[in-house]
């Protein structure tokens, strides 16, 4: 069963190795040609704040410890490649002796990554530091602004716009927005 639509998926880990699992699926998916099918891995993690001697220190702390997220096309040789990482134990959702896992569906992952502060929808979008683009959705939509910073991890956009004769920043993600 080959899906050739794109879904997140959860894997399995030994605990303690999601980020090596992570950075260990990035470069297999370079190295074996399989960026059309391997997109974003996410190590679910937030920031922890604590004081210490008087000292505040951030550390991140992963939010599902033993799990790794993988935005992916469900081939057959995907699946090996992801499945054969060193760490990965498996995916979740997956019933063993090589069946294709289910994937998330689409509420679990907005919610996910809306926690991280992630979009859920990559975009191609190709922009440039004060490059001026129109707000297709939300509550700035039909106004005009300049980008003032781009965050290509987080897929966000920071645009300066004009409210009421104000420039006024605002926070956007790359699908909200068009080039003009």
């Amino acid at each position: 069963m080959e899906s050739l639509e794109k879904s997140w998926y959860v894997l399995h880990t030994y605990s303690g190795y999601e980020n090596k699992v992570k950075e260990n699926i990035e470069s297999r998916a370079q190295s074996m040609g399989m960026e059309d099918n391997i997109f974003r891995v996410v190590v679910p993690e937030e920031e922890e704040r604590e004081i210490k001697n008087g000292k505040e220190k951030v550390t991140a702390r992963k939010t599902f410890p033993g799990y790794v997220l993988v935005e992916m096309i469900m081939s057959d040789d995907a699946w090996y490649v992801v499945r054969n990482t060193p760490g990965v134990t498996g995916f979740v959702g997956s019933h063993g002796a090589g069946s294709k896992p289910a994937p998330l569906l689409d509420e679990e992952v907005e919610s996910i990554l809306h926690e991280l502060g992630m979009s859920r929808r990559t975009s191609d979008l190709d922009v440039e530091l004060g490059e001026v683009v129109t707000i297709k959705t939300g509550a700035f939509s039909g106004l005009t602004g300049d980008i003032t910073e781009i965050d290509m991890e987080k897929q966000k956009l920071k645009v300066n716009i004009d409210m009421f004769g104000r420039e006024t920043s605002t926070e956007l993600d790359f699908d909200q927005v068009d080039k003009l």
